[in-house]
């Protein structure tokens, strides 16, 4: 089995729900249900690799939260039958934190760099030969008696996670040889995933059931193995441990989360839009500010469903709740601005 050596650093998520992903997650491309073609594209990598006897090239997965990108990153060592090391952005404060993940790798092993874009820039430019030459090069001593050692690496994949691909530098998303971005999941997929999962849990789950549930998890398989795991909590505390519709409906009503997969800080984030600001234009940083949460987190966690589902949209003056969002909230829809005075308004006759 490949060896992981994990550095938690700045890493998102309390560790009961790593250790619930960890326990769920797929060990095989082939177990990987949806991103079916990032999953033909990256077997034909794997298959190219082995075939050559070269290590994989660098790969770069982007999207939002949730949706598989670390693991197709655990998942690739096992194809390849090698060792992973894992760490992220926020932990590579300078370069020398990178020199033992760098020392330690073994040749077509790989390194999994999870929030890739907030390692620092003078890290990045550490990085730039050790993915093209496979060398660092280290700075001896100061001033005119300084050197320069040339270290030379064993060929390796660095494999990068990102929801910001804009962040990265052009030259550091370029010495990347693949591109994957992760969309969102369609509901049959999640339902699929769902029934797998609770298989893994020895829990019985019903078709009906795992529908619902994939219906209210966002299209994110992440949010829907949490909404699993608080089902099974709930059937096990206040029913047989079988999870059916009503038992599934139930426990979700209790989490309140509602027909639509919108959770409680969902609805708080809406009623704000439509309540405080009138539905807007308003910008991210005053909502974030008037819920008191970091305005990454609206963006990157609470926003992109929000969006996906056209509850709001994005404009050059800021948010703007649409339709959908009054009509969940069970207020008027807002009648829309009035067309800006033209050149020829109110002319004379």
């Amino acid at each position: 089995m490949p060896r992981e050596t994990i550095v938690t650093g700045n890493a998102n998520g309390n560790g009961e729900d790593k250790q619930r992903d960890a326990a769920l997650r797929p060990k095989w491309l082939r177990e990987i249900v949806g991103q079916k073609a990032v999953a033909e594209r990256l077997q034909v990598a794997v298959n190219a690799s082995k075939k050559l006897k070269e290590p994989l090239g660098h790969i770069l997965f982007d999207g939002p939260p949730g949706l598989g990108k670390t693991t197709f990153a655990t998942v690739l060592p096992n194809e390849l039958g090698t060792t992973i090391q894992m760490t992220s952005g926020p932990a590579l404060s300078k370069p020398a934190d990178f020199l033992p993940f760098l020392h330690n790798a073994e040749e077509g092993s790989v390194l999994f760099i999870d929030e890739i874009h907030r390692t620092p820039r003078v890290v990045e430019e550490f990085l730039y030969p050790a993915m093209e030459d496979f060398r660092v090069d280290i700075v001896l001593g100061k001033g005119v008696g300084a050197r320069t050692f040339s270290m030379p690496l064993k060929h390796f994949t660095i494999i990068g996670a990102t929801t910001r691909s804009g962040m990265l530098s052009g030259p550091m998303r370029d010495r990347f040889k693949m591109h994957e971005h992760l969309e969102f999941y369609s509901v049959e997929e999640l339902a699929t995933i769902i029934r797998v999962n609770a298989k893994k849990l020895d829990t019985e789950i019903s078709d009906d059931a795992a529908l619902e549930l994939a219906q209210r998890s966002r299209g994110t398989p992440r949010v829907a193995n949490a909404r699993l795991a608080w089902v099974r909590n709930f059937a096990v505390s206040e029913a047989d441990g079988r999870i059916t519709l009503a038992v599934a409906r139930a426990a979700l009503d209790m989490a309140e989360v509602d027909r639509e997969g919108l959770d409680k800080q969902d609805r708080k984030y809406l009623e704000v839009l439509v309540g405080v600001f009138d539905g807007g234009p308003t910008g991210v940083e005053a909502i974030a500010a008037t819920m008191n949460i970091p305005a990454d987190t609206l963006s990157d966690e609470i926003e992109p469903y929000l969006l996906r589902e056209q509850f709001i949209t994005r404009t050059s003056r800021g948010r703007v709740a649409m339709p959908k969002a009054f009509t969940l909230l069970g207020r008027p829809v807002k009648p829309d601005d009035p067309p800006s005075p033209t050149l020829f308004d109110g002319r004379p006759d």
